[in-house]
């Protein structure tokens, strides 16, 4: 099993596109810095592509629940700490 927990600062904007074509409708991507400070490309897709879009802002703290795909987690649920 792929499974990837990770708690986070935000380092980047959030960038948010519409996907025409694909099984997924909308990506949000940015980048977090762990704890021990590796930087770390994060994907969400549909429902959690529109939360990160609406709730995280750069700086925010945060816990990802994942999977890693190449060198990117994709979430499956993530939530601000702080």
């Amino acid at each position: 099993m792929n499974k990837v927990f990770l708690i986070g600062k935000i380092i980047t904007d959030i960038d948010f596109k519409f996907i025409i074509g694909s099984k997924n409708i909308s990506i949000a991507r940015f980048k977090i810095a762990t704890l021990d400070k590796q930087v770390v490309p994060i994907k969400a897709y549909n429902e959690m592509a529109d939360y990160a879009y609406r709730k995280l802002n750069r700086n925010n703290l945060i816990d990802i629940e994942g999977k890693l795909e190449k060198d990117t987690v994709v979430t499956a649920f993530m939530t601000i700490i702080c």
